[in-house]
């Protein structure tokens, strides 16, 4: 397969049955990452989107994003898909820069965690057409000065960073819940144990940029071995026959009746904006359409 022709296919074949697993935790990590920025964790805490409703705002994430990846760029879909999500990000005064950054979170923190904790990295053909994925999903976004290959967008992720992580009470609040939200998909418990664990998988400049106190070495080693090991032992898996979406998790929560695409996010209008619409009729649409009902 093409990586410049045949990128959506390519990565999802990546995500749904190579590293359906590493790609939810990393993707997650990668908008995580973002909170660090004074300027999105600040903007995020105001809406309260993020700190009131953390598990909506994730699924929405999630739930938008996947539906561009299972039905591509060019269907009905994922036309709505990213629709939506620019519907709901004209309301608020983004840069260019800002979304440029978040852009370059999803291609290169995925890489680097499949590096460090993936039964095996991604190769140079899947390197190409993720790259090429989310430069395509950048151009539908309407951004500029899209970077056009994979080291590109890492000087430019580690750059932004070098430039603005800092400390914000927005940003740490949103952290805070974010923390709060992993640790609630496991028993209650270990739910201590898994915040202080994925604290331990934090690179020093985000976790210093959050304000949290450094984890015992020895912890943090555990934790990280941890992670390297269960690549080992999957590994030694049989390849995956059937593709296993975000969906069918158990971290996507909030719509065990099914979803329709037009219905996910946020839906109340700043002050002198306009959703713009959805130019496709919604009545009467078969199974699988834009706005027909999916399943869990």
């Amino acid at each position: 397969m093409d990586p410049e022709t045949e990128f959506t296919e390519i990565y999802r074949i990546s995500s749904w049955y190579e590293f359906p697993w590493d790609t939810t935790q990393s993707l997650g990590f990668a908008l995580y990452r973002t909170y660090a920025v004074p300027g999105i964790g600040r903007l995020l805490a105001q809406t309260g989107e993020f700190t009131r409703r953390t598990q909506k705002r994730y699924d929405d994430t999630v739930l938008i994003l996947e539906a561009v990846i299972e039905h591509g760029f060019a269907s009905e879909q994922g036309r709505e898909a990213i629709r939506r999500m620019n519907q709901m990000h004209r309301r608020y005064d983004i840069s260019n820069d800002d979304f440029l950054y978040v852009l370059a979170t999803f291609v290169v923190v995925p890489k680097r965690w499949l590096d460090d904790y993936g039964w095996r990295p991604y190769s140079p053909h899947e390197i190409r057409a993720t790259t090429n994925y989310y430069r395509e999903l950048g151009r539908h976004m309407g951004l500029s000065g899209i970077p056009e290959t994979y080291p590109e967008f890492e000087r430019l992720l580690d750059d932004y960073e070098r430039a603005h992580f800092g400390y914000d009470q927005g940003g740490r609040d949103v952290s805070d819940a974010t923390l709060g939200l992993m640790a609630s998909w496991y028993p209650a418990p270990v739910r201590p144990s898994m915040r202080t664990s994925s604290v331990c998988l934090l690179d020093d400049p985000l976790r210093e940029a959050f304000g949290y106190p450094a984890p015992p070495a020895a912890l943090r080693r555990a934790v990280r071995t941890g992670m390297w090991l269960r690549g080992r032992f999957v590994r030694l898996l049989p390849p995956r026959r059937k593709p296993f979406l975000a969906r069918d998790g158990r971290q996507v929560r909030g719509y065990p009746g099914g979803y329709r695409i037009s219905e996910l996010g946020t839906f109340e209008e700043a002050p002198g904006r306009s959703s713009g619409g959805c130019p496709f009729p919604h009545a009467g649409r078969p199974a699988g359409d834009a706005g027909a009902r999916t399943e869990d």
